[in-house]
């Protein structure tokens, strides 16, 4: 018996509703809403950081059930201002949450969705506040650890080891004295912030080239392409990546998978999706916060790398949210 057809995702009408949020004297959010306004509230935490949202991203989400919730963080995407690094750490993402949810008038979230630094993310937010979360959806799972970070950008890593060339070009674009595998996300830093744009957007598409390379397992070159014909987004996504990475996501190393901050989201329900040929984010990080939460579900997706956009992930992130669709709304 053949097995069935993988889902094509969910199509979703225009927002209901979109619009822009102050959340500092310096930052607006940028937010809209899909599916069911009465629907069961799911957040959805976009990658990078520095990345940004757009109407794809609610193709994991039944529209007639979910009422979906997305945002662009602080520099991000449509947010504004754009690239902007002055007050903005993962404190302030955490606080900004809420921030829109009250805005929403949203007592709780049924669930809470996210891949990569979104990952990161949810699992903060449902660490501080856990009475919030009713259940948590993550893959490519990412904590910011040391560990990680080394994961693709110290030699003799495994990406470095997979793509030499490239990652010999991504280090050729800094100044010789910064190329030491210490000094990586310093040499970068230095020129994602200069004071010239022509320095920075070049220094960003050289960053945005290694990283979007090792995403999937195949390269996708219609992001390749983005790189060059979206300057605001490949600054923006580069240059707060970089100062993310730099400050270690502004927490102590192994903060999340720690027992005593595990110990807090441990009645919550919760599904991880990984790619096994994950390059950008270690899966042995999937597998501790599994080990560390025995009473959560692992999904290996054998044929899939970092990209939730990967079918194997893709159709495993689609059927899990079906699933968490149907348990009761409980306010």
């Amino acid at each position: 018996m053949s097995s069935p057809a993988p889902h094509p995702g969910y199509a979703h009408d225009d927002p209901f509703d979109e619009g822009f949020l102050s959340v500092s004297d310096i930052h607006a959010l940028y937010y809209h809403q899909y599916g069911n306004p009465d629907g069961k509230p799911v957040l959805f935490l976009h990658g990078g950081p520095g990345g940004s949202t757009s109407k794809p991203n609610t193709a994991y989400f039944n529209p007639s059930t979910y009422r979906v919730v997305l945002l662009d963080q602080r520099g991000s995407g449509r947010s504004t201002p754009t690239a902007e690094l002055r007050d903005n750490t993962t404190w302030h993402h955490l606080s900004d949450l809420e921030v829109l949810r009250t805005h929403l008038s949203i007592p709780k979230w049924h669930l809470v969705f996210g891949g990569s630094w979104g990952s990161t993310l949810a699992l903060l937010y449902a660490q501080h506040r856990p009475q919030l979360v009713g259940a948590l959806v993550v893959h490519g799972v990412f904590t910011v650890r040391e560990s990680e970070l080394d994961w693709r950008t110290r030699q003799p890593g495994p990406a470095v080891r997979l793509y030499p060339d490239l990652f010999e070009r991504f280090l050729a674009h800094l100044p010789e004295g910064d190329r030491d595998d210490d000094d990586v996300y310093g040499g970068y830093y230095r020129l994602l912030t200069s004071g010239d744009r022509a320095t920075a957007v070049a220094a960003a598409r050289a960053w945005n080239a290694w990283d979007v390379s090792i995403g999937t397992m195949r390269v996708d070159e219609g992001k390749l392409r983005r790189i060059d014909e979206d300057e605001g987004w490949s600054l923006s996504h580069a240059r707060l990546e970089c100062h993310y990475f730099l400050n270690r996501g502004f927490m102590e190393d192994g903060h999340i998978l720690r027992p005593e901050s595990l110990g807090k989201i441990r009645g919550i329900p919760m599904s991880v999706v990984q790619g096994r040929y994950d390059l950008v984010c270690p899966p042995q990080t999937a597998y501790e916060l599994r080990q560390g939460l025995p009473e959560s579900r692992l999904f290996w997706v054998p044929d899939a790398g970092h990209s939730a956009t990967e079918p194997g992930i893709r159709q495993k992130l689609i059927e899990v949210c079906d699933e968490y669709a149907q348990l009761p709304y409980e306010r």
